[in-house]
């Protein structure tokens, strides 16, 4: 059946095979982890700094609140054109330069944001605030995608969803480090500097790491028969099949929206809750949970996947508890002093939520495989940001300014907005993805059947197992 690995040769699996046909993984891939993993984070950090102060930023810059949702909303905008250029950059120049260039718009950004606190840019702060968000969100689409392209090219079949899991998980890690550091900084207005200068400090390290550390975009000898046919489609040829590809484009839809309402999540929490007398402090708690959790989700699920290969299943489980829990917050979130089940409620939408982020991309790669890496990863992401700007945008203009109650703690200075609409409507797009999934997604692991013919082909005398190998490789 397709989607399982019931008829894949085991003997594709094992690391013992791969050193008999020739494939060898290096020591200094997890070097290049380790930088994309910081930068990753990095931008994670700019990307939501704001949103967990909004208030207090929006008081301080006398801007309004809407000009501060648009700061995480320009990662959206930015990221669809220029996520199509990112996918040709990927694929067509390398991994390393698309490292090297993310990691230096990361820098300028972080660097251009904190202008209007100082005596450069008082007269427009929110030109040097967008323009600084709009370099990180360039940086954004190099960055994102390249968790699935550097696992299938320097790591071996083995260690791929543990790899990806390990990049993919360091973005929502930023945003956790986002929610807990931005109210830790931010109690008064005098501490709006601190923060943006804090943030210059990881996005500095990334960018001189990542110039100095990375040599070279893929490894001298392939890690596996996946990585040496990687990126065997030309650019325009690979778009061409991906969007003729029924069970990407579902993934893509239906992940993408996840995506989307995960960001508009994390946007646009504090103001959800300020409403109902939950503070600052404890949104930045409830949203460093939700990651925490996630990530812990994350390394869960993908151990599992590593050895089992069940990504479908795994998918389509972990999908459908998230839209149960993401019912439970819209209903929840609109009443008072039910700070122990919103922590447990988003604990859980992050577990369940975030754990299948590194699976999807890897069922992005493997339903269409042999198109490039970036490709299916990053077509993915750009449909997800688009998504995600339809739905923070929905979701916005769906809330009305109603009569402060005296339990309310936002601190804008206007009526707080009601969120009750919206919040259900949240809950339902969640619910429609995951019934779309269930029902209509059925991929073929196209890899792995690829290097189960290779394996097959090797045990049976090697007649051509692998068009640019010997039969009696050396081992490494």
């Amino acid at each position: 059946m397709a989607g399982t690995t019931g008829d894949l040769p085991r003997a594709a699996e094992t690391p013992a095979l791969g050193t008999m046909l020739g494939y060898r993984a290096y020591a200094r891939r997890w070097v290049f982890l380790l930088v994309l993993s910081l930068l990753s984070c990095s931008n994670a950090t700019l990307w939501l700094s704001f949103a967990p102060v909004a208030d207090t930023i929006a008081q301080h810059f006398l801007l309004s609140i809407e000009q501060i949702n648009w700061l995480s909303l320009v990662f959206f905008v930015v990221s669809i054109p220029s996520g199509v250029v990112a996918i040709w950059f990927l694929d067509s120049i390398g991994l390393r330069w698309a490292t090297v260039l993310g990691a230096w718009l990361n820098f300028a950004g972080s660097v251009l944001r904190a202008l209007p606190s100082t005596a450069f840019g008082t007269q427009a702060p929110f030109a040097f605030l967008m323009g600084g968000q709009s370099l990180c969100a360039l940086a954004q689409t190099l960055v994102v995608f390249s968790p699935a392209k550097l696992a299938a090219v320097w790591f071996p079949e083995h260690q791929r969803a543990t790899a990806n899991m390990i990049g993919t998980m360091s973005n929502p890690l930023g945003i956790l480090v986002a929610n807990v550091l931005s109210p830790a900084l931010v109690k008064k207005e005098q501490g709006i500097l601190l923060m943006l200068g804090t943030y210059i400090i990881p996005a500095a390290l990334a960018c001189l790491l990542a110039t100095t550390c990375l040599w070279d975009s893929v490894p001298p000898t392939p890690p596996s028969a996946g990585a040496a046919h990687s990126t065997s489609e030309k650019f325009l040829d690979g778009l061409k099949l991906l969007v003729r590809n029924k069970a990407y484009v579902i993934l893509a839809v239906c992940f993408g929206g996840g995506v989307g309402i995960f960001s508009s999540f994390l946007a646009l929490l504090e103001q959800v809750l300020c409403v109902y007398g939950y503070s600052n402090e404890f949104a930045g708690l409830c949203g460093a949970l939700f990651i925490a959790f996630g990530i812990l989700g994350a390394l869960v699920l993908s151990l599992y996947v590593d050895r089992t290969k069940h990504f479908t299943e795994a998918f389509k489980v972990g999908f459908c508890l998230t839209s149960v829990v993401c019912v439970a917050f819209a209903l929840v979130s609109q009443l008072q002093g039910q700070t122990l089940a919103l922590a447990a409620i988003c604990s859980l939408f992050g577990f369940f939520g975030f754990s299948v982020a590194p699976v999807a991309m890897e069922l992005a790669v493997e339903s269409s495989f042999p198109v490039g890496e970036g490709a299916a990863a990053g077509l993915v992401f750009v449909l997800g940001q688009a998504e995600g700007m339809l739905v923070m945008l929905l979701l916005t203009s769906l809330t009305v300014r109603r009569a402060q109650p005296s339990f309310s703690t936002c601190q804008d200075g206007l009526d707080p907005l009601d969120w009750r609409v919206s919040m259900l409507l949240m809950a339902g797009l969640s619910v429609l993805f995951s019934c779309c999934l269930v029902l209509f997604f059925h991929p073929p692991y196209r890899r792995l059947q690829a290097e189960a013919g290779t394996s097959t082909s090797i045990q049976d005398g090697c007649p051509a197992a692998a068009d640019h190998m010997p039969c009696l490789a050396e081992s490494p």
